[in-house]
């Protein structure tokens, strides 16, 4: 059932789309990621619907949702100024690492 459609089974709702010039299909993925400025949302186990409406496509995802925020520029600063790379290797390291400052400082001071 879908909530707030007064108990309209399934196919009920998507014969009456249908009739009115509405499409939707189910999108197979793995996991969605939105970019945003300030770090990325990923949802795992995603459910995803594409719905073509007046020659516009929207898409409505559902599934586990986790905030990645991306490391902060102080974090990039000390690892950088620990090891002497630079802040975009000290960033991409940070990354790989989950934000671990020691394991990136120590995966930097191998290479």
């Amino acid at each position: 059932m879908i909530p707030g459609m007064g108990g309209m089974n399934p196919k009920q709702m998507q014969k009456i789309m249908q009739q009115m010039g509405i499409k939707s299909e189910e999108v197979k993925a793995k996991r969605v990621v939105i970019e945003g400025e300030e770090g990325n949302i990923v949802i795992s186990e995603p459910q995803v619907i594409a719905i073509e409406m007046q020659g516009q496509k929207s898409f409505q995802v559902t599934g586990k949702i986790e905030e990645k925020k991306g490391p902060s520029e102080e974090d990039v600063r000390l690892v950088a100024g620990q090891t002497g790379a630079s802040a975009e290797k000290a960033r991409k390291a940070l990354e790989e690492s989950g934000g671990d400052i020691a394991e990136a400082i120590l995966k930097l001071k191998k290479e």
